[in-house]
């Protein structure tokens, strides 16, 4: 996909589809602080993974690095790990990356069923399953025997997110699938989530009632991008905004598109810059065509590491509409960079945004435009946004996938519950 937007290319063209970007590779021991507790060895442990997509498929998110940093992590402490997920067309069905099996089948639909008869097929098989619901369960505690340790990884509530996708009637289904089925099911499995405030949406919303472990997201050491490979203002903008994530209906991009006309009076020279891929790119594109605003934004498409950093470090703020969040893996991503961001003040993002500290929320009330304008004001002090820009690095220092996945670890082996104890079910 070329880009749409203002000025020559800042950055390479998207990558073909049938080769998404791959995880980064994981920090090296050396980057974890010395103070982090010894995780177990989990040499012979057998552990299944479920989730219903995995990183190189096309609309992959951040459930799926966390599935894979994690189960990545598992392999390396010992364990023989099994990802089982959906399959795209012409993924092979099965193959190892990093010592990890990856095994593929069904549609990001019928993996429910599929994987569901495959492990009861494979029932006496595993140790430990590590159960990934995005709002629709894969029930393994009905698949599997008793002696196999189920461990729940709930990213976030769904609960209205079913209405941006279904009729109503499916979206009542999945909503009571969510709530009344899962915490059924899951009862007495331990339950990892991302965030505080996950946490509570599972408490009140859901009704969980096991225990649920926090075990952050983590975030690669960010290391400052060269002075050289940062666009000029002239092709960035000033200000030059950013929105990094997946084109899709729950990011509600067009909202931030909004920004742009809203503020044209008082910022005339601000630009918008999207990365990201998704369905949601064609509408995009067609409202930049009907608005005329190719000089004002800038679609990206999907971009290498190293051109996605060289576009955040060019930008003053990051900006994300989304309305469902476990955590948010890009606050954290722009953070490492020194790039503060306004996000609505709803679960996850209220946790991975400190609000007045590295970066703003968009309180009740209030616009994200009024809320862009006031933190685009903030940062116009120089001392301000350097203080903002310090406190952002070193918020995002503090998540790294070492210890998120030493934190698994020890779940898996069922020697502790990761950073601090779990919350005790009602």
């Amino acid at each position: 996909m070329r880009g749409v937007g203002f000025g020559p290319a800042v950055v390479t063209p998207a990558a073909p589809a049938s080769r998404p970007r791959a995880p980064e590779s994981a920090p090296s021991e050396a980057t974890v602080p010395a103070e982090e507790p010894l995780e177990p060895r989990l040499d012979g442990t057998r552990v299944v993974l479920v989730n219903w997509r995995e990183p190189w498929q096309s609309v992959a998110g951040g459930a799926e690095e966390y599935a894979w940093r994690i189960g990545r992590h598992l392999a390396r402490a010992g364990a023989s790990l099994t990802y089982l997920t959906s399959r795209e067309p012409g993924q092979p069905r099965r193959e190892t990356r990093e010592g990890v099996l990856i095994r593929r089948m069904g549609s990001k639909f019928t993996v429910y069923p599929l994987a569901f008869l495959w492990l009861l097929a494979r029932r006496w098989r595993f140790d430990v399953a590590l159960d990934c619901m995005n709002g629709i369960p894969f029930l393994a505690p009905l698949a599997l025997c008793r002696r196999t340790r189920v461990i729940s990884v709930v990213h976030h509530v769904h609960d209205l997110q079913f209405d941006a996708y279904f009729s109503r009637p499916l979206a009542w289904f999945g909503r009571f699938v969510e709530s009344r089925v899962a915490s059924r099911v899951y009862r007495s499995c331990p339950t990892v989530t991302v965030s505080e405030s996950s946490r509570r949406a599972m408490r009140e919303k859901l009704r969980w009632r096991a225990p649920i472990t926090v075990i952050h997201n983590g975030s690669p050491p960010r290391q400052p991008v060269p002075p050289e490979r940062v666009p000029p203002a002239a092709r960035m903008g000033s200000p030059a905004i950013v929105s990094l994530g997946r084109l899709v209906v729950q990011k509600r991009v067009t909202r931030v598109l909004d920004i742009v006309t809203d503020l044209g009076a008082s910022w005339p020279d601000l630009r918008l810059h999207v990365v990201g891929r998704g369905p949601e790119s064609e509408r995009l594109t067609e409202r930049i065509e009907r608005e005329g605003l190719h000089d004002r934004v800038r679609l990206h498409g999907f971009l290498t590491e190293e051109d996605k950093n060289a576009v955040l470090a060019g930008s003053l703020l990051h900006v994300t509409a989304s309305r469902f969040e476990g955590w948010g893996l890009t606050v954290i991503e722009a953070a490492g960079l020194g790039v503060p961001t306004v996000a609505y003040d709803v679960d996850g993002l209220r946790d991975s945004v400190r609000h007045g500290e590295t970066g703003w929320l968009v309180r009740e009330g209030d616009s994200l435009s009024e809320t862009v304008d006031r933190a685009l004001v903030e940062l116009s002090d120089p001392l301000r946004a350097a203080r903002i820009r310090r406190n952002c690095r070193a918020w995002a220092a503090r998540f790294t996938w070492q210890r998120s996945g030493a934190a698994m670890a020890r779940m898996v082996a069922g020697s502790g519950h990761g950073p601090g104890d779990p919350e005790a079910g009602p």
